[in-house]
């Protein structure tokens, strides 16, 4: 019910920027948190930020100070600025949104979007 529609990935140099986008749509009565999460093959997905609606952060040890999440809370999306990328950030990035439908609580994931860092 609840659709994520990501976009903004794609390929960079190292030093350069990107910013990836997610938008919520769906019969949501609220959102609690909205985040951005990172794969490579054979590893763990692993924690890149978080914003609850409230605006509070939580970003990544290996991205702090580099990328920058932030939301439109009126149209339900989440940004995350992506600053002097190295190759090591490659990976496939999605979006992650925990909220509350009339019918209960939900947590919704995005279909990913590549990232890749190269020269």
């Amino acid at each position: 019910q609840v659709q994520l529609v990501e976009s903004g990935g794609g390929l960079v140099q190292p030093g350069g920027s990107l910013r990836l986008s997610c938008a919520a749509s769906g019969p949501i009565f609220s959102i609690y948190a909205m985040g951005w999460y990172r794969q490579t093959p054979g590893k763990q997905r692993d924690l890149v930020a978080t914003i609850t609606s409230g605006g509070s952060t939580n970003y990544g040890g290996s991205v702090k100070g580099r990328f920058t999440i932030s939301r439109d809370n009126a149209n339900n999306t989440v940004y995350l600025q992506m600053n002097s990328l190295k190759p090591e950030d490659t990976a496939v990035y999605s979006c992650n949104v925990r909220g509350r439908l009339t019918t209960g609580d939900f947590i919704s994931w995005g279909q990913g979007t590549q990232v890749t860092v190269s020269s």
